[in-house]
């Protein structure tokens, strides 16, 4: 089996500061990626510019469009996400309207051709989110069980975030999977969640935990000597760049209402190798754990958070792209992977809504 390149939607501009679905599409073919994740927001931009009044038949007819523009461009939907807030919320109403939107998600899934919906740890306030791991399981069974029920069936990925409130670590990702034991719900080992908490300390004047690279040993002969790599449904590759100095009150990219590593998450991933850029993370070690140790095969994205995702240039998406598909190069050259030949023709079309 080869692995195979993606990227998330939203990594390649925001559409919210005007760049276009389509014109990231294109840019995504002509640089050779093979699928995207969906990024919600991208297809509500693009339910909002349709006609009508009901937001879900919009949605519906978005989701249409999608599939049809990545098809014709021979582009896959991995997946969509983030389904976000979802597990062991404390206020059930809120989970019960949580359960009739992934209902509806469901439905957007099958429109785009897609059989995954990525669920991250939910990264709310501690007041809102339970603390009781069975709780958390409970809910996530419920999806996994109403996602079997689909036809096709819907597969979940679970990904543990750097800053997430209860869950944080790619060994409780791990636990919850095994805890779930469903075959729809499989894990996500994203390089830059796994570093972002066991190596990197944004609000440390070093960039760094104590004892970082001891951590970070321990951590791949964990992962190699535990996780079933079947369970494995994709992965993300990317890293970030060491702040000059650290991410406190007073920083640029300091928000009181977000902890410094979710601040840092938001503004200042990197591509993989992209060293001249201040990219520090251990992202060859844990990525040759994965690759080499685990011998994962499969869908490889590169889920990009950047400020410069949200300026308005209109080379942004070109520049993103071209920059993920080098570090692509490079992860290949790097791990050794095993990869189907890009086509010759990179002659890309455009379309319009």
């Amino acid at each position: 089996m080869y692995c195979r390149l993606a990227i998330t939607s939203m990594s390649l501009g925001r559409c919210y500061v005007g760049h276009s679905f389509i014109h990231k599409l294109d840019m995504a073919r002509v640089y050779g990626y093979q699928g995207i994740e969906l990024f919600y927001e991208d297809l509500v931009d693009i339910a909002q510019q349709l006609p009508g009044h009901d937001s879900r038949e919009r949605e519906l007819e978005a989701a249409n469009i999608i599939r049809r523009l990545c098809h014709e461009r021979g582009i896959a939907i991995l997946c969509l996400q983030p389904f976000a807030h979802y597990e062991g919320l404390v206020d059930r109403k809120e989970h019960d309207k949580r359960i009739e939107k992934l209902e509806f998600w469901f439905q957007l899934a099958r429109a785009l051709h897609t059989d995954i919906v990525q669920i991250p740890s939910s990264f709310g306030p501690a007041s809102e989110i339970s603390e009781d791991m069975s709780l958390a399981v409970a809910d996530l069974q419920k999806a996994a069980d109403m996602g079997l029920l689909q036809s096709p069936p819907i597969r979940f990925v679970y990904e543990t975030l750097c800053f997430g409130t209860r869950y944080n670590t790619w060994e409780q990702s791990w636990d919850m999977v095994q805890a779930v034991n469903r075959p729809n719900f499989g894990l996500c080992l994203d390089t830059f969640n796994i570093a972002g908490l066991i190596y990197a300390d944004p609000a440390s004047p070093s960039g760094r935990t104590p004892n970082c690279d001891e951590a970070v040993r321990e951590c791949i002969a964990r992962l190699v000597a535990t996780v079933d790599v079947r369970k494995v449904f994709y992965v993300q590759v990317v890293d970030a760049e060491r702040l000059a100095a650290p991410l406190v009150e007073g920083h640029q990219f300091h928000a009181p209402e977000q902890s410094p590593r979710m601040s840092w998450s938001r503004n200042c991933r990197l591509f993989y190798g992209e060293k001249e850029r201040g990219a520090y993370l251990p992202v060859a070690e844990i990525s040759r754990a994965i690759f080499q140790g685990l011998g994962f095969t499969g869908w490889v994205s590169m889920e990009l958070f950047h400020r410069r995702m949200a300026d308005t240039d209109a080379v942004v998406p070109q520049e993103l792209a071209s920059r993920g598909a080098t570090a692509w190069a490079k992860l290949v050259r790097d791990m050794k992977l095993r990869v189907e030949e890009a086509p010759s023709d990179i002659c890309r079309m455009t379309a319009s809504l």
